[in-house]
């Protein structure tokens, strides 16, 4: 049997060897690294830091509480199997393919169909012929500051299958600065590393569906907005390929590898495409995830013209994911659910949230840097890094969410082991 983890009254189905729901004895084993330990060690004194100190002996077990945002981003180039095994070995539950298409109509992972001059090597191979935006030096003022950053756009949609699976991954990054595309091709940030960066494995998305059965893992892919004027005629087979043909296909691919509806949990930031899969295929539609990326006030549900959250219940749509700044707020000092997790209680809709681990070092980083996007809403109750385990506690145990995405999912694994998630 496989394990079971319900998002109010959404049984999602995940593979996970176990004999059963309340069976963890044939759950894999992970290997979650001294991260976590190094975080617990770093918070402040308190009930949750002894809680979370008691179990730094384990065991520690896959979690479906634990959701592998792009892989293991943090040090593994993104959407590459390299950073896909090193998911699952930190004991990801469910791992995310984000979804893009190729010229002749292909699907593969990459977060951005126009992404890849950031995450591949694309600019030192001869297919920088192909780059929608070939690369622009940066240029600068007579003083040395610079004019106009260094610029490219590469696309996978000029790209066949075979040309796109002849990249190698590397961390998402890019050199503003850049005099040439070898140093354009650079800029990793300090927080990441390039340990693990080199000749990482591009993957498409059937590939992926049958690594992630092999890894025992669940299915949660996104559907990327095009960046191609839609319907994308391809230039390879001269098929015309539409919106609703692209939703259609990642669904396809799931059949064709004998994929139960029950293990994939396909997600969109668009209402229309959801829609689509629960029309069309609702098998699978049952289990679609909105992801809500607006800057969301529930008295103005009406804001960048996206439904209100009663609208999207009404939909049939059971789950919704917002960023988890959007789920908190400061109160006095303390971080608290915001008005937007309360009503989407109120909604009777499930919780998901994105993304832990993306925003480098609490102090240096975010409170004191720029990288504030995923905590901006509660940087005055964060002081260390150990103030991750604090975000991460008030989201399980207050807004009561039923995943976390992680660009390092060992430290949702190590705390959903703990807490018995």
């Amino acid at each position: 049997m496989r394990g079971t983890i319900i998002f109010s009254g959404l049984i999602l189905l995940v593979s996970s060897f176990a004999a059963g729901a309340d069976d963890t004895s044939e759950l894999p084993s992970v290997q979650l690294g001294p991260r976590p330990f190094y975080l617990v060690e770093q918070m402040e004194e308190g009930p949750l830091k002894t809680k979370l100190q008691s179990c730094a002996d384990g065991p520690f077990l896959q979690s479906d509480f634990s959701i592998a945002h792009r892989g293991a981003p943090l040090v593994f180039p993104e959407h590459s199997r390299e950073s896909y095994l090193a998911a699952a070995r930190m004991g990801a539950g469910l791992i995310e393919c984000d979804v893009t298409f190729t010229a002749d109509l292909e699907l593969v992972c990459r977060h951005s169909q126009s992404d890849l001059a950031t995450t591949t090597n694309i600019l030192g191979t001869p297919l920088a012929a192909t780059c929608v935006e070939p690369f622009s030096p940066a240029t600068f003022h007579p003083d040395g500051s610079l004019d106009r950053p260094a610029s490219a756009t590469c696309r996978t949609s000029d790209l066949t299958l075979e040309e796109f699976l002849s990249l190698e991954a590397k961390m998402e990054a890019s050199n503003p600065e850049a005099t040439s595309p070898e140093e354009f091709m650079q800029g990793t940030p300090r927080w990441r590393t390039d340990l693990f960066a080199s000749g990482g494995t591009l993957m498409s998305h059937a590939q992926s569906i049958e690594l992630f059965k092999s890894l025992g893992v669940g299915f949660i892919p996104e559907l990327k907005a095009p960046e191609v004027e839609m319907p994308f005629v391809s230039p390879v087979t001269g098929a015309v390929f539409s919106r609703e043909d692209f939703a259609a296909k990642l669904i396809d691919e799931y059949r064709s590898a004998g994929v139960s509806p029950n293990d994939v949990h396909p997600q969109s930031f668009y209402p229309a495409d959801l829609g689509y899969w629960l029309k069309a295929t609702p098998e699978f539609g049952a289990n679609a995830i909105l992801l809500d990326g607006r800057r969301y006030n529930p008295q103005s549900p009406a804001d960048e013209n996206l439904p209100s959250l009663e609208q999207i219940a009404g939909m049939g749509v059971t789950t919704i994911a917002p960023p988890l700044w959007v789920l908190l707020k400061e109160e006095n000092g303390r971080i608290v659910p915001s008005d937007y997790a309360l009503s989407a209680k109120e909604a009777n809709l499930s919780i998901i949230t994105w993304t832990l681990e993306r925003s480098g070092r609490i102090r240096e980083d975010v409170v004191q840097g720029t990288s504030k996007y995923f905590f901006q809403s509660v940087l005055d109750a964060l002081k260390d890094d150990g103030d991750i385990y604090k975000v991460l506690d008030v989201l399980a145990r207050q807004v009561g969410v039923e995943g976390v995405f992680s660009d390092w999912p060992a430290t949702v694994t190590y705390y959903a082991n703990c807490m018995k998630l």
